[in-house]
């Protein structure tokens, strides 16, 4: 019989998703802890890509990587132009911008009263 291998806890879900988008190469990881200011959910993971085709592969290798770790993913939200993909872990969410669109929509400064988190992983 196979065993079914558990979800990281928080911590660890964090460090699991930002060292997957490093390794795709996203670039200005931003992780900011929201749980005081919303009741969306408890962190925000923001990054971009250089062309919209990064933005694509950085959201495909996250979803395949966690459904392979056994970390359930809520909901995505794709704009369909590689601009901004968002994917919903329930207690993080994930924003994968294309680098213009995040200046555009530039959620630090909307949640700058977050508290940012650093994370050994990051580049």
């Amino acid at each position: 019989m196979a065993t079914l291998k558990k979800p990281p806890k928080l911590k660890g879900k964090l460090s699991l998703i930002s060292a997957i988008i490093a390794e795709k190469k996203a670039q200005n990881i931003a992780i900011l802890d929201v749980r005081s200011l919303s009741g969306l959910c408890d962190y925000f993971i923001i990054c971009s890509g250089d062309s919209t085709t990064q933005v694509r592969a950085i959201y495909q290798e996250t979803v395949r990587a966690c459904r392979k770790k056994k970390i359930d993913i809520q909901h995505c939200e794709d704009d369909f132009s590689g601009q901004w993909i968002l994917v919903d872990f329930f207690d993080i969410v994930l924003h994968i911008f294309f680098a213009e669109a995040r200046e555009f929509y530039n959620l630090e400064y909307l949640w700058s009263q977050a508290k940012k988190v650093p994370l050994d992983n990051q580049p």
